[in-house]
């Protein structure tokens, strides 16, 4: 049974959606594969308390890593790609190519950016820290303005 709610975030309106109580999406407004409201099941805030604790202390700049149980639902390379994304420390980035390298297929840097662009919970599974060779900043499913925001938020440079 899936539930949801939306939260204000300094990111914009954050939907939240739980399947049986566990976190599988966190979804910003206007977001590229972004799945239809009808898929978000019934709107319930009670479910998502420590979701909504540790953004909250994200957002304030005291949780650097989340301790969320989540439920992802991808392809197995998705997840694997998901479970990189989940390594990468706080206030730093990982090029796609450094991501294929670590599944150990150094070719497969473009499959990494289509899994990393179809990530289900932004944020917290952060496909935000993933950047093109270079450190060039490309390509996010909430915008490449809120992917920049995120980077000088977690790097301490973010102009509030």
């Amino acid at each position: 049974m899936k539930q949801h709610t939306v939260l204000d975030s300094p990111y914009g309106p954050l939907t939240l959606v739980a399947d049986d109580g566990v976190l599988c999406g966190l979804y910003m407004t206007e977001q590229r594969h972004r799945p239809s409201e009808e898929t978000f099941g019934s709107r319930d805030a009670r479910v998502f308390a420590a979701a909504e604790e540790e953004l909250e202390a994200y957002f304030a700049g005291e949780l650097k890593e989340f301790g969320l149980e989540l439920r992802l639902h991808g392809t197995p390379f998705q997840r694997s790609v998901w479970e990189q994304l989940q390594r990468i420390p706080y206030g730093e980035t990982r090029t796609y190519g450094e991501l294929a390298d670590a599944l150990g297929n150094p070719a497969a840097s473009r499959a990494v950016g289509l899994a990393n662009g179809r990530n289900p919970v932004g944020i917290i599974v952060p496909c935000h820290r993933v950047v093109g060779a270079g450190g060039s900043l490309t390509g996010y499913g909430g915008g490449l303005d809120r992917k920049q925001r995120l980077l000088d938020f977690e790097s301490g440079t973010a102009l509030f």
